[in-house]
């Protein structure tokens, strides 16, 4: 089943190759759409993950801070996730 990021009443993110891990939906970097994607200096641990990276939505000249993560490189427990992006603050993940 399709999966769509939704934030300010647009889609920025679509695709079929999702992965569900701890509650969230990661989807493959290359299903985001990057005009959306502002790179951000956050970044957080996750002592099983590894270090996360984020990003800031800019959607329709709205800013959602951090509002979507990914984690460069993976613990070896979390390799199905790694460099994909998952999203939080408001983002929308819903089924198409």
């Amino acid at each position: 089943m399709k999966k769509q990021a939704i934030w300010n009443g647009e889609v920025i993110a679509e695709t079929e190759n999702w992965t569900n891990t701890e509650g969230n939906y990661y989807f493959p970097k290359e299903d985001i759409k990057p005009e959306f994607f502002l790179e951000s200096d956050t970044h957080t641990v996750c002592p099983w993950k590894g270090t996360a990276s984020y990003y800031t939505l800019n959607v329709l000249g709205k800013k959602n801070e951090d509002a979507a993560w990914y984690y460069p490189e993976t613990k070896e427990a979390a390799k199905n996730i790694e460099g994909k992006v998952a999203f939080w603050r408001g983002v929308e993940v819903k089924d198409v």
